[in-house]
């Protein structure tokens, strides 16, 4: 049942994720932070660099979650493929995202690596609902199962 509540946890956080990312672009702030991983001031920031530490830090605490909902999609005996193939889509989605959020910064912002980083934010999200649907659906079978 854990496995169930740690994909719909994995789902808010990825979606509050988006939220914030859309904020910052929307409000210009996406160099406001200029260095990859950290901010000037280190790991507590100024309050100019906000916004965007705090983006990072949900990123990180996303991939943390995506990554643990594939290895409980992996270890749970009665997880089927499609579960096991969404939650590993969403891990290799997830280290890609981080991957070019660092180029996007590097590169100050370029339209296209802009683009990309939404782009497959989107796919992500689509691979986090799948395995949350399918994880409930685990509990749905194993309920039925014991009746």
């Amino acid at each position: 049942m854990a496995i169930q509540y740690l994909a719909l946890s994995t789902m808010i956080v990825l979606y509050t994720l988006m939220f914030i990312g859309g904020y910052v672009s929307a409000a210009g702030l996406g160099l406001t932070c200029p260095e990859w991983p950290m901010c000037p001031d280190g790991i507590m920031p100024s309050e100019e660099y906000l916004i965007e530490w705090i983006h990072r830090l949900v990123a990180a605490t996303t991939a943390s979650l995506v990554v643990a909902t594939m290895i409980a999609s992996l270890i749970n005996k009665n997880s089927d493929f499609k579960i096991k193939v969404t939650s590993s889509l969403a891990t290799v989605l997830v280290i890609t995202q981080i991957a070019l959020g660092a180029m996007v910064i590097d590169m100050k912002l370029h339209a296209v690596l802009v683009a990309v980083h939404l782009g497959i934010g989107i796919f992500l999200f689509s691979m986090v609902l799948l395995t949350t649907l399918f994880a409930f659906r685990i509990s749905k079978v194993s309920i039925s199962s014991k009746v």
